[in-house]
This record gives structure tokens, C-alpha cells and sequence, in this order.
């Protein structure tokens, strides 16, 4: 869709998103082990708002165990589909995700580490698993942020082709040894490999607490750099004639960006292609604007993961599937698709 009269109007694909993600919401609160009428799910939902009705059965069920389950899904959601569309704006390149840069290996390294230290005798409560599995997986984010740019890093100046290799680089290190932690991870292998896999099965109000900051800020930060990524997609000789500080604008959405995806990764453990489908779907439906692209891309995410992670629960009864699985085999398709269009295009 490239001429603008084919594009949808911007209010109308919210407000439809919206209306989606409300029915995704109430619909992932309804199904379960223990399944409840859609009229109980509105009662409780009604009930957070006049402060009544939340301590029946149902109330219990849908506020303690399945609403930070949502909820949290939807941050996460938001939060890669808004990474999506940075990186790929940044890196110049379609088949660039929040995982292209190696910030989900490094994650995924320190979650395992933090498994492999509950295991350890002796420790203080703090090491248990729990606790320290999302702290360490932020900063292994952090950590395989910094040694991505500092490899991509020449005379000051990073370019996107070296922070890709770079970030390949990276991710196949970080790799190596979550490889080499899993062959002495011992009785703790299942932890460790349903974690790196995604999902939301632990997900707790504290953790919504701890996530939301981090979303509300790095998307709002993002968005209020908008136009800079408009100008940025042009390639850099063009913005520099135009007047943005490339690098200086590139390092700082990179690192925020990488930052979004870290405390998201933290929490979800590796779910893959939701930054690199939705930014593509809302791309086709709304053009290339970034002012655009990332208000949907955030709805778009957490609408594909609350959908995602209600099918990870409920498909095959009760045996939760990992959402990383479910969003990969929806995923891998549409990222095949973009990989021989692409090709065929340069051809």
C-alpha cells in the first residue's frame, strides 16, 4: 500500500484495536482451568471500578491470577512491537527485531545464571529464583547492550550494518555458554529451558509494578523522537544535511530501545517475531510515518500477545504451551515471507 488514499485512517485502526484488545482481555479472563461466563468477567470488571464485587470466586480468579497474567503480556507486547519498529528504523533493515542486537541472548544468559544460583545451598532468600531472575536478566540486557556497541563502535561513530554483525556476534557468544549452563544445570535444565522458550505462567502484580515505568517511558521518549526516526530512515548523509546529530540520536534511542526490550525480556523470558511481525502488519496498513507506526505498533503488540498467550494456556488442556512457541510458529511464516520479498526486491 503506497499510495496514501490506500492507507487507514489512523483514529479508526485505534479505535478498532482497541476494541479488539478489550475483547482479547476479556476473553483471555474467561477461559481457563476454571471457566467463567463472559457476564462475571464484566461484573468483576465493573466491580474494580466501583470498588464491589471483587471478593467472589470469580473476582479472586480473574484479579490474583489472570489479570497480572494480562496484563503483563500486554507490556510485553507493547513494548517488542515498539522495539520492532525503532530497530528497524535505526538499522535500516526490515528483518531487524528487539533480538537483532543480541539483547535477548544476554537476558536469556542472566535469567539462567539466576536459575543455576537457586540452586546453590547456603545462599540468602534473596538468590531464590524468583526474586533474582528478572534483576539478572536485565542486566545481562544491559550488559549485552554495552559489548554490542562497544564491538560496533569505530572512531565514535556506529553504523547499522556493524551493530547487526555486531549483535550476531554477541548472541552467538551469549549462546555458547547459556549451551554450557544448561549441561550443568542439572534438575534446574527444565526451569532454564521453559524460561529461555517465554511465558507468563509466574506473572505477578509486582512484576506489572515494576515493568510499567519502564514501558510508559521508553515509549513515550521514543514517540517524542518520531520524527527524528522519519528523517533517520532517509540514511544518514540525508539527515545530516538536514540537521539531526545521527549518532548522537542513534546511540540514545538504541540504548532506550535495547532498555525497552530488556525490561520486557526480564520478565517474559525470549518471545520472538512479535517485534518483527507487527511493525511490518502496521507498516502495510499505515505507511512508513514512525509517528504512527509506534502508538500502533503498541497496541498491535499487546493485542498479539494477549491473543498468543490466552492459546499457549488453553489449546491443549492442561498442558500450557510456551507463548515463545506459539508466537514462533505464527511467525516464522510471515518472517519468511518478508525474507524472499526482500530478496526478490533487490534482485
Amino acid at each position: 500500500m503506497e499510495t496514501g488514499s490506500r492507507r487507514l485512517s489512523m483514529p479508526l485502526y485505534c479505535l478498532v484495536l482497541f476494541l479488539l484488545l478489550f475483547a482479547a482481555i476479556t476473553g483471555a479472563a474467561s477461559v481457563g482451568a476454571a471457566r467463567l461466563p463472559i457476564d462475571e468477567v464484566f461484573k468483576v470488571f465493573s466491580g474494580l471500578v466501583s470498588g464491589h464485587g471483587t471478593e467472589t470466586t470469580a473476582g479472586l480468579i480473574i484479579l490474583d491470577v489472570r489479570l497480572p497474567r494480562i496484563v503483563t503480556a500486554l507490556l510485553v507486547g507493547a513494548s517488542l512491537g515498539v522495539a520492532g519498529v525503532v530497530f528497524q528504523g535505526l538499522l535500516l533493515n526490515p528483518l531487524a527485531d528487539p533480538f537483532t542486537i543480541g539483547v535477548s541472548s544476554g537476558a536469556a544468559f542472566g535469567a539462567t545464571i539466576a536459575i543455576l544460583l537457586s540452586t546453590v545451598s547456603g545462599l540468602p532468600a534473596i538468590f531464590s529464583s524468583s526474586l533474582l531472575v528478572p534483576w539478572l536478566a536485565f542486566a545481562g540486557a544491559v550488559f549485552s547492550l554495552i559489548m554490542v556497541y562497544y564491538i560496533a563502535r569505530n572512531r565514535g561513530k556506529v553504523m547499522p550494518e556493524s551493530m547487526i554483525l555486531a549483535g550476531v556476534i554477541v548472541a552467538s557468544f551469549l549462546s555458547a555458554l547459556i549451551s554450557f549452563c544448561k549441561s550443568i544445570a542439572g534438575e534446574k535444565l527444565a526451569s532454564v529451558v521453559f524460561w529461555i522458550m517465554g511465558g507468563f505462567s509466574g506473572a505477578l502484580w509486582s512484576q506489572v509494578v515494576i515493568l510499567l515505568p519502564y514501558c510508559l517511558f521508553c515509549i513515550l521518549f521514543l514517540q517524542a523522537h518520531a520524527g527524528a526516526l522519519n528523517i533517520m530512515a532517509m540514511g544518514d548523509t540525508t539527515s545530516l544535511q538536514l540537521g539531526i546529530e545521527v549518532y548522537r540520536v542513534r546511540r540514545r534511542l538504541l540504548l532506550v530501545g535495547a532498555l525497552l526490550t530488556a525490561a520486557a525480556v526480564s520478565v517474559s523470558g525470549m518471545i520472538g517475531f512479535v517485534g518483527l511481525v507487527v511493525p511490518h502488519v502496521n507498516r502495510l496498513l499505515l505507511g512508513p510515518d514512525h509517528r504512527r507506526l509506534l502508538p500502533a505498533s503498541a497496541l498491535l503488540g499487546g493485542l498479539t500477545l494477549v491473543a498468543a498467550d490466552t492459546l499457549a494456556r488453553t489449546a491443549t488442556g492442561a498442558t500450557e504451551i510456551p507463548v515463545g512457541v506459539v508466537t514462533a510458529l505464527l511467525g516464522a511464516p510471515f518472517f519468511c515471507f518478508i525474507f524472499k520479498k526482500k530478496f526478490h526486491d533487490e534482485k
